[in-house]
């Protein structure tokens, strides 16, 4: 299969290699030319271009899968970079056989600790949250408009190898007392790449699918878990008035909000099956005992 992907990071790369292992051609636009120099080292051609701006692209895009993980705009309600991007190929006559996209589960909003399936109306509360629908509906009427498949995938909190927030348990950064924490999601990494994967094969994919490993829990319970597993101390803990003063106001948006993924569509209409359900099976393979 032949595929591009638009930004190549942490998950792009991982899914890039896989597809290089499959046998297909696999090319990547990124942002720098370090990005072009590090994944061509690995066997992935790469081009630099500015999404924020009015772009030449130089690759060929035509039928082949456009694996679309480039982080939206900074600023404002929109995403802008796939805007721009999708302005392109129309002028240039150029569409890819299928989008997948990746979303965050940030667009549903504060869920008051419900569960939460692709059927939920969206009600993003942040302006992050709210360029990632602005890209779903600006994706999805280009896709519409030319009769291409197009495969979101709402992914919440990525785990995995090199992805763990180490940083923040060093410095001993405070967390919200467990009794006060909301209901996050995650996923670990591998999991996720395996989804990715089937969503760019399956015949007749949904319009929507939920990733995650289907066992939330708190985000302080996360820097526990991950505190244990590695041997360093829990972070200590403060009351919702301290949070207000020492907690970034990025987390203080996610502690804002609560909801609890259903990955049931993931597993019964895409068959992924979770190797990592859980933050114990998790980090036992990325710090085993």
């Amino acid at each position: 299969m032949e595929s591009l992907f638009v930004g190549c990071g942490y998950v792009g790369r991982q899914v890039a290699h896989l597809e290089c292992d499959d046998g297909g051609s696999v090319g990547a636009v990124v942002r720098t030319p370090t990005s072009v120099a590090v994944l061509g080292a690995e066997g992935i051609e790469a081009v630099s271009a500015d999404l924020d701006s009015e772009i030449t692209l130089s690759v060929p895009v035509t039928d082949r899968v456009l694996y679309w993980f480039a982080p939206p705009s900074p600023e404002g309600s929109q995403d802008l970079r796939l805007r721009n991007l999708t302005r392109r190929l129309l002028a240039d006559g150029q569409a890819p056989s299928r989008v997948v996209l990746i979303s965050t589960t940030g667009v549903y909003g504060d869920c008051q600790g419900e569960w939460v399936t692709e059927e939920r109306v969206l009600a993003p509360r942040t302006d992050r949250a709210r360029r990632r629908v602005d890209a779903e509906m600006a994706m999805r009427q280009w896709c519409d408009a030319l009769g291409i498949a197009l495969v979101v995938l709402r992914v919440p909190g990525i785990y995995g190898p090199g992805k763990l927030p180490l940083k923040r348990l060093r410095a001993g950064q405070p967390v919200l007392a467990p009794a006060l924490c909301p209901w996050s999601n995650r996923v670990h990494v591998e999991d996720l790449v395996r989804a990715c994967l089937v969503a760019a094969r399956i015949d007749e994919p949904c319009p929507v699918y939920n990733i995650s490993d289907g066992y939330p829990s708190t985000m302080t319970d996360f820097f526990f878990q991950v505190a244990d597993a590695v041997d360093l101390p829990r972070p200590p803990v403060i009351d919702a008035k301290t949070a207000r003063s020492q907690l970034s106001p990025e987390m203080r948006s996610y502690l804002a909000e609560s909801k609890r993924i259903d990955n049931t569509l993931m597993r019964k209409h895409l068959g992924v099956v979770i190797r990592y359900p859980g933050l114990a099976m998790g980090l036992a393979q990325i710090v085993p005992g």
